[in-house]
């Protein structure tokens, strides 16, 4: 099942096209983040799936169906900066929170547990640090348990501390069976909690998919021979790396995390008749897979 399937998403601003035609499905219980780029059209997604925006073109689908308010219903969603009563408590706010959205009051004891700030719902929010206030507004989103949730930039502007407790707060809900739908433009943020991706630039979908496939980091070996043109004609045949790449007078070969073998490389360019004077393994971070994709 499909939590969410977008279709040939579109949104122009004028002459400024926001979404290029975007289309993927996000699937039952897992964490999905949308990735990119501030500009990148995540802000702009959210919204037409959250009825705030109108798309252009395109479509998309909630559970498998058409959306109604009925599916709206099953969506806790936190689009913006948190924005409360500053002179009033935790829990007051949440009291005021629940009626707005028709929620029973009853659920607050609850969501306060569930994001750590019941030794705290007497405080008023003016003294929450930023993380807590954005803990308070997961809790709001949290009243009336909904299935999904949809998170936008949750971590932004913490600290590092404010940062992991979002991180466990996440992971938490997912092992609770919720799915999450999480807009980042932060490659470790997403790296860490996410199961699953979505990247953008400038509107359009250059990837998608399992973030251990997406995301994936690389063990690079350099290689370097007096003879270069032999040790060029060498690795060519060789077996094992997923590509091979110039660099002036060294040679790259790029294989899957963990499986370069620097031995095996040495005896077969010895083999060849090939003498390395460089034989060297760095490791390809997932920033440099990042900014591949995104530029």
């Amino acid at each position: 099942m499909s939590i969410l399937s977008i279709e040939n998403l579109r949104k122009d601003y004028g002459k400024v096209q926001a979404l290029k035609g975007v289309s993927f499905d996000v699937p039952k219980g897992t964490v999905f983040g949308i990735l990119g780029p501030n500009g990148s059209g995540k802000t702009t997604m959210l919204g037409i799936i959250t009825d705030i925006l109108r798309p252009t073109s395109g479509s998309y689908r909630l559970f498998d169906e058409d959306p109604t308010e009925k599916h709206r219903n099953q969506i806790g969603t936190f689009l913006e900066t948190p924005n409360f009563y500053h002179y009033l408590s935790g829990e007051r706010n949440l009291r005021i929170a629940a009626a707005i959205k028709g929620r029973g009051a009853e659920d607050i004891p609850r969501v306060l547990e569930m994001v750590n700030l019941t030794q705290r719902k007497d405080s008023r929010f003016s003294t929450y640090s930023l993380g807590m206030k954005q803990r308070l507004a997961i809790a709001s989103c949290l009243l009336g348990n909904p299935e999904v949730m949809i998170l936008d930039e949750p971590t932004n502007g913490l600290d590092p501390v404010g940062i992991a407790e979002i991180r466990e707060l996440i992971k938490r809900l997912h092992r609770e069976g919720k799915t999450i739908i999480m807009a980042s433009h932060l490659l470790d943020e997403v790296e860490k909690v996410c199961s699953h991706v979505a990247i953008l630039k400038k509107g359009t979908l250059v990837a998608t998919g399992d973030v251990n496939e997406i995301l994936v980091s690389e063990d690079v070996v350099e290689v370097g021979a007096a003879d270069v043109p032999a040790l060029r004609a060498a690795i060519e045949k060789f077996d094992g790396p997923s590509q091979y790449k110039d660099n002036g007078n060294l040679v790259q070969l790029f294989f899957p995390v963990g499986t370069a073998d620097l031995e095996r490389i040495n005896q077969y360019c010895f083999s060849q008749g090939v003498v390395l004077n460089n034989l060297s393994l760095k490791k390809k971070s997932l920033e440099s897979k990042f900014m591949e994709l995104t530029n």
